[in-house]
This record gives C-alpha cells, sequence and structure tokens, in this order.
C-alpha cells in the first residue's frame, strides 16, 4: 500500500517539486496551500507523514506542527518542518517535529529523510 504523504506549501513552485519528486518515488500526495485546506482535507483520511513550510497565509507552520503534535488523532504522524529562516529549526523542534529541513533543499536529501521517518514509523 502506498504510503501518503500531505506536504502543506504555499509556494506553488516548491509544491509542484516536492509532488513530482515524490510521486516519482511512488508516494500518494495530499496537497495544500493553506491550513484551512490541510483541515478540510484530513477529513478524508490521514496521512502517513506531514510536510509543512513555516511561513503560510493563514497561519504558521510551527504552531501547525505543534497542534498536529498534541492532537490525539495525529500526534503519531512524523513532521517534518520547512523553512528558509534558520530560526526556524529550534523552534521547531520545541514544537516536537520529527526532522527539519531547510530551503533552498537537495531533493535527494529531502527523500532520504522522508524514507528514514516511515521507515522509523514502521519498525516502531
Amino acid at each position: 500500500m502506498k504510503k501518503r504523504i500531505h506536504v502543506l506549501e504555499d509556494d506553488q513552485d516548491i509544491r509542484y517539486i516536492i509532488e513530482f519528486l515524490l510521486k516519482d518515488e511512488g508516494y500518494e500526495l495530499q496537497l495544500s496551500s493553506t491550513f484551512a485546506e490541510l483541515k478540510s482535507k484530513l477529513n478524508d483520511g490521514l496521512p502517513d507523514l506531514f510536510i509543512i513550510d513555516v511561513m503560510l497565509p493563514d497561519g504558521n507552520g510551527i504552531e501547525i506542527c505543534d497542534d498536529l503534535k498534541t492532537d490525539i488523532f495525529t500526534k503519531h504522524i512524523p513532521v517534518i518542518v520547512m523553512s528558509a529562516n534558520p530560526g526556524s529549526k529550534e523552534k521547531s523542534v520545541t514544537a516536537s517535529a520529527d526532522d527539519y529541513i531547510s530551503k533552498p533543499f537537495d531533493l535527494d536529501y529531502v527523500v532520504k529523510r522522508i524514507d528514514r521517518l516511515l521507515s522509523t514509523k514502521l519498525a516502531g
């Protein structure tokens, strides 16, 4: 069964690159450009992993990560926070993010981080 990844990224170009990359790797994708869109899509089923940008039009990705990690229905799902702001890394750790990727990012690096988190989840 394909693993589903939900990508919350408001930059259309970055969202497209991630979508293309991860579909090529065999993942099923859910894409959102706003927090409101992510919340509505969660009704269709939970993903196996979240990738969340920090700077969003209707929220802060670090706060969204914290919300996901404290919600009984989503706290078990790994979250990767992405940001171009170096100060976001420490904040993402405080919000219980499972990983952090700084922008700009190397595509192979992103795939390795996702594979590592999903294989850890399977083993655990």
